[in-house]
C-alpha cells in the first residue's frame, strides 16, 4: 500500500519529480566526472612515464613534479650521469607550456628512441626538418590533424606536422631539443633527464647512491617506480580537498532539491496527510511514505548521475583540451549512490518532522 501510495505521489507531480532527480543527477555527474578527470589525468601521466623506457629519473634543483616548464638544469648532466657506474643511456629532454594545459616535449629522437624502444608512427615519419613537430594520435584525433597539416601557436609559431605517433611515451608533443632550446634562449638547457641502467634491479643502489653524491644534493633523483608514484590523488598537493569540496558541493546539492521538494509536497498533502491521521494512520506511516520518496528521488538521482557522467566524459573527450583524460570509475558509483541517496533522506528530515507534526484538524480544514 505504502508503495503504491509513493508511486502515485510521485507521478501525479512530474515536473516536480523530474526537477528533483535531474538536480540530484547533477550532483552525482560532477562528482563522477571529477574523479574520472583526477584519475584519468594521473593515470596517463603514469603510464607516458612509464612508457619512456628509463629506471632513472633526474628532475633539477626546484622542480615541481606538476611543472610544464622554467626550472632547468645544463645539459652537460646528461654526461655527467651517462658516466656513472651501471648507466648504460642518458637522454634528457626540455619541457615548455604549449597552452593552458599542453606541454611540448624538445627530445633527441634518436636516443629518445633507444631509451624508450621507438615512437611507434602511425602515419608520417621522424623529424627532416628543424620546424617539424610530432604528435601522439590523441592529439592528432582532439584536433583533427594528420600528418603534413600545419600546427599554430606553439611556443609563438607554425609548424608542421611531420609524424602521428602511438600515444603512451612521455607527451603528445614532440619537437627537435635544439629548435625547443633555439627559440626559448634556454641553449645548453634541459628540464629532466632519463637513465637506463645496464640491469633494472640496481635501481634503488643507482638512486640511492645519486642521493648520496654531494653534487646531486638539490637535485630529484627518483626511481621510475617512486616517480609514477607521486602521480596519485593523495600526493598531488590540493587535488583531494578539491574533490572533497565538489563531493560537499554534490551533497548540498540532492540536500538542497530533495528539501525543498519534500517540503512542496508535505504542503501540497497537508489535506491529505490530515486524512491519512483522521483514518488512525500513524506517525511512522506517513514518516515511511515520504522516506521512501525520498529513498526513490535519491536512486533515480543516482542513476541518471552515472548515465550523465559517460556523456560528460564523451564531451571532453570530444572537445575539451587533449591532455584531459577521463576514466570512468564503477567503484565510485557506489559511493555516488550513497551519497545521493543519504543526501536525499537528509533533505527529507524537516519535511518529514512538519508533517508528522501537523494538527489533525488543521489539516482537514486546509485549504
Amino acid at each position: 500500500m505504502i508503495n503504491r501510495l509513493v508511486a502515485e505521489n510521485l507521478r501525479h507531480r512530474p515536473v516536480r519529480t523530474v526537477l528533483s532527480v535531474f538536480a540530484i543527477g547533477l550532483g552525482a555527474m560532477m562528482v563522477l566526472t571529477l574523479v574520472g578527470l583526477s584519475q584519468g589525468i594521473l593515470e596517463e601521466s603514469q603510464r607516458r612515464a612509464r612508457g619512456v623506457g628509463a629506471d632513472v629519473w633526474i628532475r633539477p634543483p626546484g622542480s615541481s613534479l606538476m611543472s610544464l616548464g622554467g626550472s632547468i638544469m645544463p645539459e652537460k648532466m646528461v654526461e655527467f650521469f651517462a658516466s656513472q657506474p651501471h648507466v648504460v643511456l642518458a637522454t634528457g629532454s626540455l619541457v615548455e607550456g604549449a597552452g593552458a594545459l599542453e606541454s611540448v616535449q624538445g627530445i633527441k629522437l634518436d636516443e629518445f628512441n633507444r631509451m624508450s624502444g621507438g615512437l611507434r608512427f602511425l602515419s608520417g615519419g621522424p623529424f627532416q626538418e628543424p620546424d617539424d613537430i610530432l604528435i601522439d594520435e590523441r592529439y592528432a584525433s582532439q584536433k583533427r590533424l594528420r600528418a603534413g597539416d600545419s600546427v599554430k601557436g606553439i611556443l609563438n609559431r607554425d609548424w608542421r606536422v611531420r609524424g602521428v605517433v602511438e600515444a603512451g611515451k612521455l607527451s603528445r608533443l614532440f619537437l627537435p631539443m635544439e629548435r625547443v632550446q633555439e627559440l626559448t634562449g634556454k641553449t645548453g638547457k634541459i628540464s629532466q633527464i632519463f637513465i637506463k641502467l645496464d640491469d633494472a634491479s640496481r635501481t634503488e643502489e643507482t638512486v640511492a647512491a645519486f642521493k648520496a653524491n654531494p653534487q646531486l644534493a638539490n637535485y630529484g633523483v627518483y626511481s621510475i617506480q617512486e616517480y609514477t608514484s607521486l602521480w596519485s590523488i593523495d600526493r598531488v598537493h590540493g587535488l583531494k580537498p578539491f574533490i572533497g569540496v565538489v563531493i560537499f558541493i554534490a551533497v548540498t546539492v540532492s540536500f538542497s532539491f530533495t528539501l525543498l521538494s519534500m517540503y512542496t509536497a508535505v504542503l501540497e498533502r497537508t489535506r491529505e496527510i490530515g486524512i491519512l491521521k483522521s483514518l488512525g494512520a500513524q506517525a511512522s506511516y506517513i514518516l515511511a511514505i515520504l522516506l521512501r520518496e525520498s529513498l526513490v528521488l535519491g536512486a533515480a538521482g543516482a542513476v541518471l548521475g552515472i548515465v550523465m557522467s559517460f556523456g560528460s566524459r564523451w564531451l571532453i573527450l570530444q572537445f575539451g583540451d587533449p591532455m584531459l583524460v577521463v576514466y570512468i570509475v564503477p567503484v565510485w558509483w557506489i559511493y555516488t549512490s550513497l551519497l545521493a541517496v543519504g543526501g536525499s533522506i537528509l533533505g527529507t528530515g524537516y519535511p518529514a518532522w512538519k508533517a508528522v507534526k501537523q494538527d489533525t484538524l488543521e489539516a482537514l480544514s486546509y485549504d
